[in-house]
């Protein structure tokens, strides 16, 4: 019969299974980018900037640890996160590293490249004025993401359209950006071309999963649409 130190071994060894799986930088990322919408593996190697053969293999990884799971559609194998917890668990663990981590804080205030900020607004705020439509919310994602979820009141102007849509955006308001959450560089792209032709725009470091942890609620186009393969 096993000891106490023994079973509690045991125990301690299938939690850090889990560490074990997320010590690789590319599947956080996986991650994060499956926290947005279900993929295919071409989906996530484009989005990575990865092979699909590694891409491959960082799945099989996630999926053993029962991380991710997949469904089939024709012959396209569609990937999502397993849990709505495991989008929470990379939120909190990206939080925590945010706060005891000088070198991610340093790496985090050089990504943002604008040179200023509007003030702060509280979440809560941010949607009300949305609701009021006295700012207009801009979500920067494929319209996959946007489908699968996205902020309440968001209008999906994915980041490759931005600028042949700009004529669509009131010029008397001011225009908050967002897209993947803090560490995705497509609202700052967005911030710098809006500023650069004359709009008061200001990029929210919150995604959908950061809403969704917050327990703000998220709304959905319907069914959501299958990824680009």
């Amino acid at each position: 019969m096993p000891s106490n130190r023994e079973i509690r071994n045991a125990l301690f060894e299938q939690v850090a299974r889990i560490g074990k799986v997320i010590a690789s930088p590319k599947r956080l990322e996986f991650l994060d980018l499956l926290g947005q919408s279900e993929k295919t593996v071409e989906r996530l190697a484009r989005d990575a900037e990865i092979s699909v053969k590694l891409a491959s293999a960082h799945l099989k990884v996630l999926k053993a640890a029962r991380l991710v799971a997949t469904r089939k559609d024709g012959k396209y194998v569609y990937h999502r996160l397993a849990d709505p917890a495991v989008s929470a668990f990379w939120v909190h663990a990206r939080a925590l590293a945010e706060e005891r981590l000088v070198e991610l804080q340093a790496a985090l205030r050089e990504f943002v490249t604008e040179p200023e900020h509007l003030r702060p607004i509280r979440r809560e705020d941010l949607l009300e004025l949305a609701r009021q439509g006295e700012i207009i919310v801009v979500d920067l994602r494929p319209q996959a993401e946007f489908h699968s979820g996205h902020l309440p009141c968001a209008r999906s102007i994915p980041l490759a359209e931005l600028e042949r849509q700009l004529a669509s955006l009131p010029r008397d308001k001011a225009i908050v950006a967002y897209c993947r959450g803090p560490f995705c560089m497509m609202a700052n792209k967005a911030v710098t071309l809006l500023r650069q032709r004359g709009y008061r725009a200001q990029r929210l470091e919150d995604g959908v999963a950061e809403w969704r942890v917050a327990g703000l609620p998220i709304e959905a186009e319907g069914a959501p649409a299958p990824a680009a393969p």
